[in-house]
């Protein structure tokens, strides 16, 4: 079916109205750029995220500054997408324009297909980047000439736009003339962010082994700063000063094969995320070491896992991607995402010669934890990361000879060091018991230096293996992680309740429990303690009421949530001797779920609770920790975040949902994806919107403390 338009040609920027006709779709297109009376008398306003005159219902308006390719172009408006929905027949339009239309018409625009809202869902990750990606020019152009990506668009003109911020002035002097150094609250119009319809939820992922198109095929590229609902990127602002040499963050999706001679063996990675929680997506929280993944090397913490073995896992709930992660298999197909950094440097140092550049796996086997590998490595000053200075002769490293000169290091032990330094890869050699794999990069051709590239290689060269001067450093403090205080406090979210059961039993003296546990305050993320099984013999068994995943809060009177695990394990031990046990469990339920998936499959793997469990968690068992990012002036914090109150959802916790390489927050290595942030300097996150969070982010020039809680991802 065609469709007519008939639109003016300036800026490239127009409205559509919908307009049914007997015999096809007609759209009027009008100018977008009148003057505000004319555009007020219509009853527009001044829109906060595009800045252009339009009633806040309808579609944003975009000067771009380029040709649009068609592919990003909806059928409908025959603009570039907004909120893009596909149809079941491969059609692509606004989200928008779909409603409008569907609430006219029951089938598709283009092939007349029996249609309906319900059918169609949101487009993929990738191509809703690639329109964010999309440049456009500011829309007040006498007073400002930049042009920045489309999602960047409303950020600029809240903070750096000195022609919106003129606008604001003469409105508020407009509406009170009178008061001319008084402060009025914002207008409506300075307010007011029109809000993102109800978009109708993806149909649901089947159980069975029937597999969804992929959707990560649309480009290679894309930017990070995504407008996704709920999704802000503040560590991704730029200062107006320091906007010429920072741009935006970029990833890249990759194909990866894994293989492994035990078809159910772990890969070894947990992941946290889930279209049931405001991550969304699958995000690897952390790769173990000496396991599958860790000695292939190309997936590391923070990647977006968007399909499996050909199934799209990119809007599945948390245990639907634990299931299809953990399939058995020889040969495991992954599409991941992942960050590359800032698109002004990094980007280009990735793709340079990419043609003529190897990807090396190398293992090195030490006969004890002491023992040197003789490898230099050093740090360049225009390339990110480290590489091989020099291989000591006699050495590990030298003996094996798969290593060589320039080599550039990717990663050790499954542990990212794209941005690394030479005292990160020491401390993870000389911390590995036996096996330490390396994945490099090599460019063949290229030789360095004697001389230091930064000025400072004889310190580094010597710091990975002890090569040199052996590295000198402490024992790590406890991190000082904390009960969380009163004023952190939160209700459980939705689809939780937690149930406090008091189990009191007659039993043997030696007569066992029956139990065995996992957690305890000694484990890195200072969990409770929790029951792990539940024995066929011992009197639990007998009983029922204790079951796998119950969290221990005491035994005979003695407070249990405080304890390490081997002073539980003691006190559970001297207590059982008893003729009668008193334990008080609490035992966390997902309420809003019938997912079949829940029961996955364990064969191979060691019992924990899944990441969403811990969710569940009451406030006064979480333990904080104080985490303190410093950054230069023209520095970005390099994370971004999800969730926070919106009305339809209430309160939801913040999440950390990328951290970009070669940033403060990746720096630190303590932050980490599926992290909650409870506070920022001290002060509550709890009952906050994205609106009033990201401020608090922004103001902080150079130092910033998050107070976050961490729960291990599930693994897989």
């Amino acid at each position: 079916m065609a469709a007519f338009l008939q639109r003016s040609s300036v800026n490239s920027c127009y409205r559509t109205h919908f307009l049914p006709a007997a015999l096809g779709v007609h759209f009027l297109a009008t100018m977008a750029d009148p003057t505000a009376e004319e555009q007020a008398h219509h009853g527009a306003e001044l829109c906060c995220e595009c800045g252009q005159f339009h009633l806040l219902p309808d579609n944003h308006l975009y000067n771009f500054q380029n040709e649009v390719d068609d592919e990003l172009i909806c059928h409908i408006c025959l603009q570039p997408l907004l909120q893009p929905m596909d149809t079941p027949c491969g059609h692509t339009y606004c989200f928008k324009c779909l409603e409008n239309f569907m609430q006219e018409y029951n089938f598709c625009p283009m092939d007349r297909k029996k249609l309906s809202l319900q059918q169609c869902h949101k487009s993929s990750l990738l191509v809703r980047n690639l329109l964010d990606k999309l440049v456009v020019v500011c829309p007040f152009k006498a007073e400002c000439q930049q042009t920045m990506q489309r999602c960047e668009l409303e950020a600029h003109l809240k903070n750096r736009c000195p022609g919106f911020k003129k606008y604001k002035c003469e409105l508020q002097r407009k509406r009170n003339p009178v008061s001319k150094g008084k402060e009025e609250p914002l207008s409506k119009v300075e307010t007011s962010t029109p809000r993102d319809p109800e978009v109708p939820r993806d149909p649901e992922v089947p159980s069975g082994g029937s597999t969804l198109l992929a959707e990560s095929s649309a480009a290679a590229v894309v930017s990070l700063g995504t407008a996704e609902p709920g999704l802000v990127n503040p560590a991704f602002e730029e200062t107006e000063e320091d906007a010429p040499q920072r741009a935006s963050p970029v990833a890249e999706t990759s194909t990866i094969e894994i293989h492994r001679e035990d078809p159910e063996e772990e890969l070894g990675m947990r992941i946290v995320g889930g279209k049931d929680t405001p991550l969304g997506n699958i995000v690897v929280q952390e790769v173990l070491r000496d396991s599958i993944i860790a000695a292939d090397g190309r997936i590391a913490p923070g990647d977006h896992i968007l399909e499996v073995n050909g199934v799209n896992i990119s809007s599945v709930t948390h245990c639907q991607a634990v299931s299809f992660l953990r399939h058995p298999g020889p040969v495991l197909h992954l599409i991941v995402l992942q960050e590359k950094g800032f698109s002004n440097k990094t980007t280009q140092q990735d793709s340079t010669s990419a043609t003529n550049q190897e990807v090396i796996h190398v293992t090195l086997v030490k006969r004890d934890r002491s023992e040197p590998l003789g490898i230099k490595l050093i740090r360049k000053t225009d390339e990110a990361g480290i590489f091989i200075l020099d291989l000591l002769e006699g050495g590990l490293a030298a003996k094996n000879g798969k290593l060589s000169r320039n080599d550039r290091v990717l990663s050790i032990n499954g542990q990212d060091l794209r941005q690394g330094t030479p005292e990160t890869a020491a401390q993870i050699i000389q911390t590995s018991e036996s096996r330490v794999n390396f994945v490099v990069l090599r460019q063949p051709g290229m030789q360095l230096l004697d001389q230091g590239e930064d000025g400072s290689t004889s310190n580094n060269s010597s710091s990975s293996s002890g090569g040199g001067s052996p590295v000198h450093h402490r024992r790590r403090l406890d991190q000082s992680h904390y009960r969380r205080k009163s004023n952190y406090q939160k209700e459980l979210p939705p689809g939780y309740v937690s149930h406090e059961k008091t189990v009191a039993i007659k039993k043997e003296p030696k007569e066992s429990l029956g139990i065995t546990i996992g957690g305890g305050r000694d484990n890195k993320n200072k969990l409770p303690i929790y029951v792990t099984s539940v024995q066929p013999i011992g009197c639990l068994f007998r009983d029922g009421r204790i079951k796998r995943g119950d969290v221990l809060l005491s035994i005979n009177g003695i407070d249990l949530t405080h304890l390490n695990y081997y002073e539980a394990v003691s006190a559970l031990k001297s207590n059982a001797a008893s003729h009668s046990v008193i334990l008080k469990a609490l035992e966390i339920l997902l309420t809003d779920t019938t997912d079949p998936s829940l029961d996955i499959k364990e064969r191979g793997f060691s019992w924990s609770p899944l990441w969403i469990t811990w969710l569940g968690l009451p406030s006064y068992l979480h333990c904080c920790q104080d985490i303190v990012l410093s950054k230069g002036n023209q520095e970005s914090w390099g994370f971004s975040i999800v969730g926070g109150f919106e009305e339809s959802k209430g309160n939801q916790p913040f999440f950390i949902k990328t951290i970009v390489p070669g940033t403060p927050a990746c720096r630190n290595a303590r932050l980490k994806c599926g992290d909650e942030i409870v506070a920022v300097n001290g002060v509550p996150a709890v009952g906050m919107s994205n609106s009033e969070l990201i401020p608090m982010l922004k103001e902080q020039k150079n130092k910033v403390t998050l107070t976050v809680v961490s729960w291990p991802g599930s693994l897989v």
